[in-house]
């Protein structure tokens, strides 16, 4: 009986083209809205979370400020050593100094900031060498005059390319000439600042031959493996405000609290964006129930015919219940279709990574049940009622 509702489900709908593609647009639009909202907020949202991943999440970012208190006798390089000393869960702290000096090559020059940093930098911000090599432990053990350039400063400097070989004059004052040893490819600026327009140099030959680091721009700590960043970087904070009493004078970040609190802002705003493509769902049930009346209105001989014949009340309600049932899982069915194709038209227009919800697909076939059960019941309910006299005497 069930199949042969569904049937003559599929024979109605075949007879009344339109209205059945009118009662279903409802239902159709209501859930590829939510299978587009839901895959488009995912596919940003691992794309966003992919760029705040490659940061490194085992990382912290300790940023020198500008508030009351002198923070350059705080940001002394020491205070490295501080936070491996008197907090728990930090590995290793890097001091970074960054100044602006003129950069001249056989081709071109002008003024650019360059970054002293260790020989474990590129690894810890996820930053690939495209030709050469990074600075290494033996570059900073012996104070090499040797230069990495970003992308975008190797462009620059060199628009012929082939830079690595070259040699560059690093000029503040006095004028010293760096071996370019290495080539960076191209990175999304992040916690750590930006990186292509940027040269880098060994921290220990910033400090020792060019200037006397007496105060560092900031600090990258790395986080014990299994310790919590999230926790750290509120110990860190604590840490700072203790030694300064100026919430102005440092800026802590780490990229998992950052994951953190994307993931919650993401998922409320998925939710309520969910929510009111829902009711558009509501709105095409209403529409199923609509039609379900006129179906019952003009079957009402065909209703009396099968009542007279012996059909049971349930029977007669099953029969309409699982026609608006039909109606709407065809609707949602066609719904996922198209919200599928259309997100992933969209994804590959904007150059995402496509990315699907699995619970959304079954969020969807769930309430488009739903939507047909609750919508079809009165519809149902109204034919099994009907007296089988009147009903062979309807006109």
């Amino acid at each position: 009986m069930f199949f042969e509702n569904i049937k003559l489900t599929y024979q109605n709908l075949r007879s009344n083209k339109m209205r059945a593609i009118l009662s279903l647009l409802g239902i159709i639009i209501g859930v590829s809205s939510v299978i587009m909202i839901t895959t488009l907020g995912k596919s940003a949202a691992s794309g966003i979370k992919g760029e705040i991943a490659s940061s490194g999440l085992e990382t912290i970012t300790v940023y020198k400020g500008w508030g009351k208190t002198s923070v350059d006798k705080i940001f002394r390089p020491s205070l490295g050593e501080d936070f491996i000393r008197d907090l728990d869960g930090i590995d290793s702290a890097m001091p970074i100094s960054e100044d602006q000096y003129y950069l001249s090559s056989r081709y071109k020059s002008g003024q650019f900031n360059v970054k002293a940093v260790s020989e474990d930098f590129a690894s810890i911000v996820d930053y690939k060498v495209d030709a050469g090599e990074f600075i290494s432990a033996d570059d900073n053990l012996k104070r090499r005059q040797v230069i990495v350039l970003g992308s975008e400063l190797a462009e620059k400097l060199f628009p012929a390319g082939h830079a690595v070989g070259k040699t560059i004059r690093l000029v503040q004052g006095d004028s010293r000439t760096f071996t370019v040893i290495g080539i960076m490819k191209k990175k999304s600026a992040s916690f750590t600042g930006s990186f292509n327009s940027l040269a880098y140099i060994p921290y220990d030959t910033y400090s020792k031959k060019m200037k006397r680091i007496n105060s560092v721009n900031m600090f990258i700590l790395k986080v014990s493996t299994g310790s919590d960043a999230v926790t750290i970087t509120g110990d860190v904070k604590d840490y700072l405000f203790s030694k300064t009493q100026d919430k102005d004078s440092f800026y802590v970040e780490s990229p998992q609290s950052m994951m953190e609190m994307f993931s919650k802002v993401t998922g409320i705003l998925n939710t309520v964006l969910g929510g009111i493509a829902a009711i558009s769902l509501l709105v095409g049930g209403i529409g199923i129930m609509n039609i379900m009346l006129v179906s019952v209105t003009e079957r009402t001989r065909e209703i009396g015919i099968r009542k007279a014949l012996g059909a049971k009340p349930a029977i007669i309600r099953g029969q309409f219940l699982t026609e608006a049932v039909t109606l709407t899982l065809t609707g949602g069915i066609i719904g996922i279709i198209s919200g599928t194709g259309l997100s992933w038209v969209i994804t590959h227009f904007l150059k995402w990574g496509f990315a699907t919800d699995a619970k959304s697909y079954l969020i969807a076939i769930l309430f488009s049940s739903f939507i047909g059960i609750f919508f079809g019941f009165y519809p149902a309910a109204s034919a099994s009622k009907m007296d089988p006299i009147k009903a062979l005497s309807y006109e």
